[in-house]
């Protein structure tokens, strides 16, 4: 509780309450007083955030099956982030669109985009609130930047490459959030000028997300006991290692850059939500690997965060 008091205790001068020498006696009579309203006016407060990341959301399964390991991490979220966030930004591989959209709605509908697996996981919900403020802010920082055309969508709700991660992560479900969609037609660069654009959301509180995964072959999985492929293996150390190494330019290329690259990705959706993360970090960001696990042979859930030198 007293870690609070730097934050709470000017608070003390604009309400009635009356001020006594001891100064922890008066934050913790006042803090037990007014808590409720206490904890409302330190959700409002906007901090600043210092990293974004990259999120490998994996199977849909995730939501549910307690064998997945990165369900585990998702779980201990607060731990590795423990500052809450004014509002979430999630870039999703799920979500692929001609031109940059955002969702600009009060309330966020879950979307069941996948088909075939247990009826369960058709009863989930995740029903955080949207984020139009925020979504109007992205579709401003794009326009600023030079992206001519930013469409909004008033229906669209989260799917599973945003709702299956954050119901693990921030499980209270009342953060608001907006969705930012990926072009697959388009490139790596891209997607990093997109991120870049959207830098200064940090500094508004906005946790920045780039959901997909750092391998994704879904004709190349294999039974859960199986090791990873050599190719799948190849191409998550490649990596690893130019993200920690700051190679951002080579990621950008990792069409031509990375060992089996089309193997690891026959389609770009799961990988841009990567670059937006690592523009929105800022310049010269650096890179650290927070989750490494695999999954049905050749799924690699390789988890990355971002913060600016």
């Amino acid at each position: 509780m007293l870690s609070a008091q730097p934050l709470i205790f000017p608070l003390l001068f604009t309400l009635d309450f009356p001020l006594e020498q001891n100064k922890n006696q008066v934050f913790k009579r006042f803090y037990h007083r007014n808590k409720t309203k206490i904890t409302e006016i330190v959700k409002s407060i906007k901090m600043a955030m210092k990293e974004t990341f990259y999120i490998s959301h994996g199977s849909p399964t995730l939501s549910i099956d307690e064998k997945i390991p990165a369900r585990k991490f998702l779980k201990s979220w607060k731990e590795v982030f423990p500052q809450r966030p004014s509002s979430i930004l999630v870039i999703s591989g799920h979500w692929d669109t001609d031109v940059p959209s955002v969702n600009v709605v009060d309330h966020n509908d879950t979307i069941y985009d996948f088909y075939g697996f247990p009826n369960v996981m058709y009863q989930l919900k995740y029903p955080a609130p949207g984020a139009p403020q925020l979504a109007k802010r992205v579709k401003e920082l794009l326009h600023a930047s030079g992206f001519s055309r930013v469409d909004e969508d008033t229906k669209r709700g989260l799917d599973h490459g945003a709702w299956v991660p954050l119901m693990l992560m921030y499980p209270e479900a009342d953060i608001p959030v907006c969705q930012l969609s990926i072009s697959s037609h388009k490139d790596g660069t891209y997607h990093y000028n997109m991120g870049k654009a959207l830098a200064s959301l940090k500094d508004e509180g906005v946790l920045i997300i780039g959901s997909g995964s750092a391998t994704h072959n879904l004709r190349a999985m294999d039974p859960r006991n199986n090791p990873p492929p050599t190719w799948a293996v190849e191409f998550n150390s490649w990596l690893i290692d130019s993200l920690i190494g700051g190679r951002y330019e080579d990621v950008n290329q990792y069409h031509k850059k990375a060992p089996y690259a089309k193997m690891a990705h026959p389609s770009p959706d799961h990988f841009f939500p990567l670059h937006v993360a690592i523009g929105a970090a800022g310049e010269n960001s650096k890179a650290k690997l927070i989750h490494d696990t695999w999954d049905l042979g050749s799924i690699s859930y390789a988890s990355f965060g971002f913060t600016k030198a």
